[in-house]
């Protein structure tokens, strides 16, 4: 198993100020970094790549799209912004060294219709992901997709539905994500939901219900991660929780007051408690 912790806790960029935290996420014991690309500016991600391999951190990346590049748009024009910025993202991914890209590519999170995804969106929304699957292969990306809850978006708010656009988009650079969070207010039963997206599941996200703490809120802990484990799932396990050090990440992620008492506690008890998880299932040698 490989341990990371999203960057979003504490930036939307990366930046000067971010070494030392990086750095001590590094001493904390975690094996990597999520980082977020939504600055699509290659050298900045060839730097921080060369600053991550010198601290021995490996990296996964988030990022999104938008309604200026919605792969589901009626516009042709958007869709094919949302093309040029999927390869402009996977460019610095590339850059980067970052071999898994995830988060909501496949529509603009928080853009609605006011009714469910319609038999167009999706067939815009595979070609639209095909469209950029051979380029996710050239960089030595893979591009996991991520479901969201039904506040966030309306095109995929399941594993059922993941499943079937990765298998309609059918390329071995396009997989997905499993997010404890959004699982837990969408799935009725997190053990066939873990089940039916293994095959597919290439990063797992560790969020606790009200984005605070691993472990302290009401999500189905004990059933994840038997489920993870009967399903043969080894590979990254990455926290991702949110704070309020940033108005515009509060403002996406609906963090109205505090959660935890500092960024450091929930690094430290995050990663404790995904090792203790890990360690009372998994065989050891296995991870």
């Amino acid at each position: 198993m490989k341990y990371g912790l999203n960057l979003l806790l504490w930036t939307d960029r990366m930046h000067d100020k971010m070494v030392p935290v990086v750095e001590r996420i590094k001493a904390i014991g975690y094996d990597g970094i999520e980082i977020p690309i939504f600055e699509l500016n290659e050298t900045l991600h060839s730097q921080w790549g060369q600053r991550l391999d010198s601290l021995g951190l490996e990296r996964t990346a988030v990022t999104v799209r938008g309604a200026g590049d919605n792969p589901v748009s009626p516009s042709a024009s958007v869709r094919a912004s949302a093309v040029d910025a999927m390869k402009r993202t996977l460019d610095c991914c590339r850059a980067a060294g970052v071999k898994t890209l995830c988060g909501p590519t496949h529509s603009a999170i928080g853009e609605f219709t006011g009714k469910g995804p319609t038999a167009d969106e999706f067939k815009w929304g595979v070609d639209t992901m095909r469209q950029v699957a051979d380029h996710a292969a050239q960089a030595g990306v893979t591009i996991a997709v991520e479901y969201l809850n039904r506040f966030e978006n309306y095109f995929l708010t399941s594993v059922q539905q993941t499943v079937a656009f990765i298998q309609a988009v059918d390329h071995p650079h396009v997989r997905m994500m499993y997010d404890t969070f959004h699982a837990n207010i969408e799935e009725k039963d997190l053990t066939a939901a873990i089940h039916a997206a293994a095959p597919l599941t290439v990063l797992v996200h560790i969020s606790e219900n009200d984005r605070s703490i691993p472990g302290t809120g009401h999500v189905h802990w004990n059933e994840t991660f038997d489920a993870l484990k009967s399903a043969g799932y080894n590979g990254w396990m990455v926290v991702e929780a949110f704070g309020q050090a940033l108005p515009n990440i509060v403002a996406a992620t609906k963090i109205w007051r505090q959660m935890f008492s500092s960024e450091d506690k929930l690094a430290v008890d995050s990663l404790a408690f995904m090792k203790a998880n890990v360690k009372a299932r998994w065989k050891e040698g296995v991870f």
